[in-house]
């Protein structure tokens, strides 16, 4: 049977508005978009859509999201991806946001592809931008083999003893969730000061997980793989079985080619006012990725922000356009 060859990437693309980040508030955005009556395209440097919460955490259960007491992070994605496709958008997935040109009536976007996309605004919610993980030192030749950055599935670490290095949510996050499917989970701080909320540290601490701090990792062991993690302890080294490590250390982020565009940064994150406008004539942002008086990091910020953000480039793609259009429940 032969294939049908794919499609050739277009080279250029002509919308209203254009949403650089298709996590969460990239999401919302869209639809939103599409609440408006606007065209919209989506750009975003990953294959799939979700950001973070699918390339990291799918199956943590989120516990701020409005409405939901606890949502799988696969069932948030998946119920926003539908919610999105209402607004019928145009996905460029996989591709990166070069370059920005502001013409008379709108701006002009280059990808990484050569695609052009013209658009009337530009709303960024690109997160914490591109991230790469904070690697473990005493891990080099041991990634793939054993030692892994974050936790897409759980399957894999089934009947494991997994060892987890970190202090933040991520780890006591992965602790509780893996707690029950592993053999054993040993969670190791340098530390015994702790970055997660303290309610998910207290219940690592009520579970059978064991807790060290004070500890880094001088080596991963093994023959044909994974056996074991060696530790400095108080300066005494000790051993712990593992056929697994998690090396939860954060992320180092990088907005990457967004900060040639001129627009305003302050410590990696984009600059906003109260409207969710940057400092660049028709370009927004909403999300982590901002920074303003008062700023709280939560996705449920994201959405209030993401509205915020359309709202107000609608106003910049159409100028006798009202900044609040009436509620989604008012009747016609």
């Amino acid at each position: 049977m032969t294939e049908t060859p794919a499609a050739p990437a277009p080279t250029r693309v002509e919308t209203d508005l254009l949403v650089v980040g298709a996590g969460p508030t990239g999401l919302f955005a869209t639809y939103y978009a599409g609440f408006r009556g606007h065209r919209v395209a989506v750009v975003d440097s990953l294959p799939e859509l979700g950001g973070q919460i699918t390339a990291m955490y799918p199956e943590k259960q989120i516990l701020d999201v409005a409405g939901f007491p606890s949502v799988k992070g696969r069932d948030l994605v998946a119920g926003l991806v539908e919610q999105a496709a209402t607004a019928d958008p145009t996905y460029l997935l996989g591709r990166t946001a070069m370059t920005l040109d502001h013409r008379e009536d709108g701006v002009t976007v280059c990808l990484d592809d050569g695609t052009e996309v013209v658009a009337g605004a530009v709303v960024v919610t690109a997160g914490i931008g591109t991230f790469r993980p904070r690697p473990l030192p005493a891990g080099e030749g041991w990634v793939g083999r054993g030692l892994e950055f974050f936790v897409p599935r759980f399957e894999p670490y089934a009947g494991k003893d997994v060892v987890i290095v970190g202090g933040g949510d991520s780890a006591f996050d992965w602790a509780l969730h893996l707690e029950p499917i592993a053999r054993s989970i040993t969670l190791v701080h340098r530390r015994d000061a702790f970055r997660a909320h303290e309610r998910t540290v207290q219940q690592v601490r009520d579970s059978s997980v064991r807790i060290v701090t004070r500890a880094e990792v001088a080596a991963l062991r093994g023959e044909n793989g994974l056996e074991a993690v060696e530790l400095v302890v108080d300066g005494e080294t000790t051993s712990c079985p593992a056929q697994a490590v998690v090396a939860a250390l954060g992320f180092i982020a990088d907005l990457g080619p967004l900060q040639q565009w001129g627009i305003e940064v302050h410590k990696r994150h984009v600059v906003v006012d109260a409207a969710m406008r940057t400092n660049l004539p028709r370009v927004f942002a909403a999300g982590d990725i901002t920074e303003h008086p008062g700023k709280v990091r939560l996705i449920a910020v994201g959405f209030g922000e993401a509205a915020t953000a359309v709202n107000n480039a609608t106003v910049a793609i159409d100028p006798t356009a009202k900044v609040f259009p009436g509620h989604s429940s008012e009747g016609s």
